[in-house]
This record gives structure tokens, sequence and C-alpha cells, in this order.
């Protein structure tokens, strides 16, 4: 089937939504099925809009740098189709001989992809998910693109705050970290725990709703162990009854609350009910898109992942999301597969209970086992001084 090809970006941006493009693009340009390669621009929102860019009219160096060029290239969005959306993107897509769609983004994204996908009808149309996020919450896939390099920025971040807590012991900092329903980002802080004794010494999840009383509990057992105390935990924290414990008031495009602020609240806490000395950090929007902490092992998957979602609309496939399967973790191998898009769009993976300790504290070794092979190369080692004092004379 000859026709054009169109790929658009949805979602927050990553390390990596960029080497999908270019895994696309460079797979395309092998197929002679494939007579144009267009990006939109800024999402559906530029399909709407018809503001297109020529793809195959790019340099080849060009596109070789998009694998080491952060967030994305093409723009993307938060907007949710309407219903009466749907009809005008197909003509638009017609218009434009569109015969092999690829969206990159996450759940929402793929509920997008899945429902462009149905509605082509009797238009012959490829279309194909390509999964994107640093939340790593999308389902029947073992890790999202994205996911390892974010987990690698949470990581080593946390390494150096333990440091400068350690160097400056004279209060209790509260990282908060990404992912809005889903704790598989805050998880990976547990990566940089090398001493019992320096940070991250509490993590906690979405998964386990916190409990306050239980919080200064932890906070104040390890305040009196140490003088300095780092707790890890994620946006999207919850209490008891469900509600956030930091709520922005914000809703975004998709109809999610914009989570945010938990750091400051629950250091707020420590500080009127323990009356310890406390403060909230957060990397927010530096650790999903930098280069410098990109995960090599993530981008060269994102580029495959493109690569194959155009070989399988090629071969005829439609319909579905490029998924990754783990072969094995020690020596790491995966596989690439595809799964129906109706089986991944809107929902959420969530971190497995089993992998949270007791407590709801902290963060189980099968975690680690899963999570180190995806961030590349090992984290860097800091040295501590021996504590061997001088004589005093």
């Amino acid at each position: 089937m000859k026709g054009n090809l169109l790929i658009a970006h949805g979602g927050g941006p990553t390390a990596v939504i960029n080497s999908s493009l270019q895994g696309v693009i460079e797979e395309a340009k092998k197929h002679s099925e494939i007579e144009g390669i267009y990006g939109a621009r800024f999402g559906v929102e530029g399909v709407l809009k018809e503001d297109f860019i020529d793809l195959g009219k790019e340099l080849d160096s060009v596109i070789k740098k998009l694998g080491v060029t952060p967030a994305s290239a093409l723009g993307s969005c938060r907007r949710k189709l309407t219903e009466a959306d749907y009809p005008v993107v197909l003509e638009i897509l017609k218009k434009y001989n569109i015969r092999y769609l690829f969206y990159n983004g996450g759940n929402d994204s793929m509920d997008t992809c899945n429902k462009i996908a149905k509605l082509a009808g009797n238009y012959e149309m490829r279309v194909i998910g390509v999964p994107k996020t640093i939340d790593n919450d999308l389902e029947h896939i073992d890790h999202c693109p994205g996911f390892g390099s974010a987990a690698r920025y949470v990581a080593i971040s946390t390494l150096e705050m333990a440091k400068d807590v350690e160097s400056l012991p004279i209060h209790v900092v509260v990282m908060e970290v990404m992912g809005r329903n889903a704790g598989w980002l805050a998880a990976a802080a547990s990566l940089a725990k090398k001493d019992k004794d320096v940070g991250p010494h509490l993590i906690y999840l979405p998964e386990r709703p916190l409990v306050e009383e239980e919080f200064l509990e932890d906070v104040k057992e390890w305040s009196d162990k140490v003088n300095g105390v780092l707790v890890v935990v994620s946006e999207g924290l919850v209490k008891p009854d469900g509600s956030p414990v930091a709520d922005t008031g914000v809703v975004d495009g998709f109809g999610h609350k914009v989570p945010g602020g938990v750091a400051q609240a629950l250091s707020n806490l420590i500080i009127n009910k323990l009356g310890l000395k406390s403060r909230a950090d957060k990397p927010g929007l530096l650790g999903r898109a930098s280069i410098p902490m990109q995960s090599f092992i993530d981008r060269e998957e994102a580029r495959e992942v493109g690569a194959f979602a155009v070989k399988s609309a090629i071969s005829g496939k439609s319909g579905y999301m490029v998924s990754m399967k783990r072969i094995s973790s020690n020596p790491y191998k995966t596989e690439l597969e595809l799964v129906p898009l109706e089986k991944v769009a809107n929902v959420e993976k969530k971190f497995p209970l089993e992998w949270i300790n007791e407590r709801g504290n902290g963060v189980k070794k099968e975690f680690a086992d899963y999570c180190l092979p995806l961030i590349g190369d090992p984290l860097p080692e800091y040295i501590s001084l021996k504590k061997v004092a001088v004589p005093k004379k």
C-alpha cells in the first residue's frame, strides 16, 4: 500500500522520544511504499491545524542528532480529542493521503490512537502506537521508553542529594519525584542506597496511602539516629481516604489532576509537628528529558521501537502498540512484540505492592533487579573519607 506517513507526539516529553522519532524516519526511508514522511507539530493539535513538516527532506545528519536532543523535536500536547474532533481528523488524514499513522505517547495517547484506528473504517490506513512515558505506567510492556533515563536521573540526583545532606546534617530534606499515580520513578531513588545510615532513608510511593502519624514516626526515628535525613516522595502521594496529600487545583487537558507540592506540604508538617528543620526540593521537569543523564540502553531501545513500528505497519499490522518483553535480566535481553491498543488505552500499570516494604516507607531488592539494566552505565561511586581522628595534642 503506497501513501504518506505521519507521526505525532502526545503527552510529556522524555530524553528518548526523539530517538523513537529517529527510528521511525530512518526505517520509513527504507520502504518504497512510504512516499512522504510527515510530522505533526504539537501532537493532535498539529493534525487539526494541518500543521505538518516534511521530515523526509531533513538532512540525514540532522536526523542522527535526534537521539541526543532533549524533549520533543516535533512538539507535543495534552489535547483530548472530542467525539466531534475524530471525523475531522480522519478527513485531514485522507486529504494528505496518510496511510501510515504513528502516535508516540502514554496511555491517553494510546486511547487516541485506538479510536482513530477504529474510526478509519473503509479507509485503508495502518495505525501503530509508539510507547513513551517516564512514569512507566503503560500496561502489557516490561518498561516504557523514557523511564530508564528518568530513573537514572532520579538515582543520581538522590546520590548527590544524600551527599549534600550528609555534608551539612542540620535538617530533613524531602525530595519530590514525578509520577502522577504510579511510584516507579520515585522507587528509582532506592538505587542510590549504598549505606544503611546514608540516604535515602525513607521512600514513599502513591500505591501505599501516606498515614501522617506513621510518616512522622518514621522521620523522628531517623532523625534520632542521624543528623541529616533524606526523604523521597512521589508527587502523587495520597492520604488513606484517597485524596491527594497536596492538590494544585489544576487539571490537564485529559482531565487528570496535576500533582505537585507534596514535598513542601510534608516539609511543613515536619517543621510544625516535630519541630525539626526541614526543606523541600523538587528536581521536577529537569529530570524527564535530561540528555547528560540519558541511558544509552533507553536511547537504543526507543530507536528500535520506532523502527519496529514502521516494519509492523508495512507488514500489514494496524491497531497495535509496540511492546517490549523481557527475556532475561542477567544478561539483559528483550524482544519486541505487538499488543492490541485497546488493551493499553487509558490503563495504568501501578508499582507492584509486593516490592514495597511492610512499613510502606521503602522499596525491596526486586525493584533494583528490574530497574538496574534499564539505566545504562553503572551509577557513579562517590567516596566517603575514612573517619580516622588525629590524636589531640
